[in-house]
């Protein structure tokens, strides 16, 4: 049994997060957090659907660390494309810093490993999550993580993009949401469609399904200068790109630190309603 524990937003239940998966090696073992819901119960999460089974609801997820993938499936090589490699690592559970009483959040400590017997870590990470309140409609979901270089030696991050394959600079914070009848509609401030912001920054991007929004905002300024990745044709779904054109260079002993805040709601907001809770949400 897969051990979980449940993420609580004033007192009620929104979501589940699984902290040591029993998963295969393809697949790039790592916590996650999969079922979350709006308040009203609308799901907005989706766990390893059959257009990607490696998709793992919401949690980081990074294809090409020093040439590990940790994000699972086939790795793009240049030159040769999607290729299967044995090369999957996986982020292991180490312990708890925090358990809220109330179930609203926690401090994790994680090791990324590769190797045989996962015995050698790259990168030491420490996460922190938490469940905020906002209103009787919808609440925040707040993310922090910062990976350490701890191999001995420096490394880097990159991506598909990275490695040839243009547009696809996916890698770090990643949230897989349900496929319904009709695709989400992405929008941020200034645009809409998802040609019009996927490989773009923007403070905020939002996601308006059947039923739910989701409200993605950077709340660091490197998070903010990240381009969001978004899908809604193929599947829904939305990270934010740690190397989406270029390396992103993590010297040994150095920290990368990146913070996304998610506004979870219930209906279809609308700009102006998106932005007012990502204010609300991040204190900007």
């Amino acid at each position: 049994m897969n051990p979980t524990l449940t993420l609580r937003c004033s007192g009620r239940p929104v979501g589940r997060y699984t902290y040591r998966p029993a998963l295969g090696a393809r697949l790039a073992p790592r916590p996650y957090l999969h079922p979350l819901s709006t308040l009203g119960g609308a799901a907005v999460t989706e766990e390893m659907p059959d257009d990607h089974v490696h998709h793992l609801g919401v949690g980081l997820a990074v294809p090409d660390v020093a040439g590990h993938n940790f994000w699972g499936g086939s790795t793009y090589v240049r030159d040769r494309g999607p290729t299967e490699l044995d090369n999957h690592g996986a982020q292991l559970h180490q312990e708890w810093l925090q358990r809220d009483p109330d179930g609203s959040g926690f401090v994790e400590e994680l090791s990324w490993r590769t190797g045989t017997d996962h015995a050698d870590e790259l990168l030491h990470e420490r996460r922190t999550v938490a469940a905020v309140a906002l209103d009787d409609t919808a609440w925040a979901l707040d993310l922090t993580f910062s990976l350490t270089n701890t191999s001995g030696g420096d490394l880097s991050i990159g991506s598909p993009a990275t490695n040839g394959r243009a547009g696809a600079g996916y890698g770090g914070f990643f949230w897989r949401a349900p496929k319904q009848a009709a695709a989400p509609t992405a929008f941020t401030e200034a645009a809409e469609g998802e040609d019009a912001v996927h490989g773009r920054a923007a403070d905020w991007l939002g996601l308006a399904g059947d039923g739910w929004t989701l409200v993605f905002a950077g709340a660091t300024a490197d998070t903010r200068r990240d381009p969001w990745f978004v899908r809604t044709a193929e599947y829904p779904g939305v990270g934010s790109a740690l190397a989406w054109s270029d390396r992103l260079p993590v010297p040994a002993g150095e920290t990368v630190v990146r913070r996304v805040v998610t506004v979870v709601a219930d209906g279809r907001l609308d700009r102006d309603a998106s932005a007012a809770y990502v204010r609300k949400a991040v204190g900007a």
